[in-house]
């Protein structure tokens, strides 16, 4: 097999059935009327980008809606943050956020419960060039609910 064959066939695995079903079932892509906090990150290298809405009390999530623009991968991250996001607090995010980046980067451990469907994007580990598309849409609600929660420790 000659070495671009093999990367087209590493390629066509990446983009699995399950990836691509994820990108066909997201949820909460209608954006908010009245968030507390929009975000908007993109990934600068292919271009992907997701904005997020969120409502939060109490310190968690109570609303969500994302649009994304990203390849395959970024969406199926998206579709698995906005399926989890709900109920969780930025505590909760954060550490979801930076377990993903070590799964990806360090060959870590798949992010804990509820956000262990990130497992799915496991094969993109050797695929450095869409790790910024992935992370989008964990990033962009992290910084979400840490503005809302700076927002009003300011206002007391």
């Amino acid at each position: 097999m000659t070495e671009r064959a093999s990367g087209e066939t590493d390629l066509i695995k990446l983009y699995s059935q399950r990836i691509l079903a994820l990108t066909t079932e997201m949820p909460l892509t209608d954006r908010l009327e009245a968030p507390d906090a929009t975000v908007r990150r993109r990934a600068p290298l292919c271009g992907s980008t997701v904005t997020v809405d969120v409502t939060v009390e109490n310190g968690a999530v109570t609303g969500y809606g994302q649009e994304v623009k990203a390849c395959a991968l970024g969406q199926a991250a998206a579709a698995i943050v906005g399926g989890a996001v709900i109920g969780r607090d930025h505590a909760e995010l954060a550490r979801a956020r930076d377990q993903l980046r070590a799964m990806l980067a360090e060959n870590g451990p798949v992010p804990d419960a509820p956000f262990e469907g990130f497992e799915v994007l496991q094969p993109a580990r050797d695929y450095r060039n869409r790790h910024a598309s992935i992370l989008l849409a964990i990033e962009a609600v992290t910084q979400a609910v840490e503005e809302v929660g700076a927002r009003r420790s300011a206002t007391g």
